[in-house]
């Protein structure tokens, strides 16, 4: 009889290192409002799928967009803001 020996030390083993490092942590708290804003947009445009999207699905995508356009701005401000010398804009 062959004995089945377990993997559980050899994949776990490096768990330590596959967490995520306060550097991505903070990098991606940065990018939330964007991340948000690209969901709801997604929303917006699911419920459009399936049936013929009326003015007001027409609206609520417009918004979504321009709600994610508005974030995406808003990221690329505070990182360039960020990596400026002497914290100037």
């Amino acid at each position: 009889m062959e004995h089945i020996a377990t993997v559980q030390d050899a994949v776990t083993a490096f768990a330590n290192f596959m967490e995520p490092t306060d550097a991505e942590l903070d990098a991606i708290e940065l990018e939330m409002p964007a991340i948000l804003a690209a969901v709801d947009l997604l929303d917006a445009q699911i419920v459009t799928l399936d049936r013929t999207p009326s003015e007001l699905d027409a609206q609520r995508v417009r918004r979504a967009r321009r709600r994610l356009l508005a974030a995406r701005r808003q990221v690329a401000n505070r990182t360039a803001a960020a990596s400026l010398p002497g914290g100037a804009a």
